[in-house]
């Protein structure tokens, strides 16, 4: 076993490393995000999943606002070192449009589905 260190980890040219939440009990994929290296080891240390937001430029910790938090139960790092896999206990929706997950649209036949409609 060896100390994880988030510098260990390929970037983007914004420092930036895409990260796959996946929930604990069902192996649901729910969202990607991304997250710096701080957002990296804030998550560690607090066990509450922090992204960093591309468009407000700062953290944003799951749930803060909307009350829908991520607990961290593993975080895995991939092959190339450049995509992480967060595993997750989501409590409430995922997504900001209020549905479970934010891969609700299937392409079928050229064809654009909704598979779900937003919790109530």
């Amino acid at each position: 076993m060896t100390t994880f260190d988030p510098a260990t980890l390929s970037y983007n040219e914004q420092g930036l490393v895409p990260v796959i939440a996946q929930d604990h009990g069902s192996g649901e994929v729910l969202m990607l995000a991304w997250m710096n290296a701080q957002a990296v080891a804030k998550t560690l240390e607090t066990r509450r999943v922090t992204y960093w937001s591309r468009s407000r430029k700062s953290f944003w910790v799951k749930g803060e606002t909307s009350g829908h938090t991520q607990e961290l139960v593993d975080l895995r790092v991939d092959c190339d070192r450049d995509c992480l896999l967060a595993i997750v206990r989501q409590t409430g929706s995922a997504c900001h449009t209020n549905r479970r997950v934010c891969f609700y649209t299937s392409v079928s036949s050229g064809e654009e589905v909704e598979l779900m409609s937003p919790e109530a």
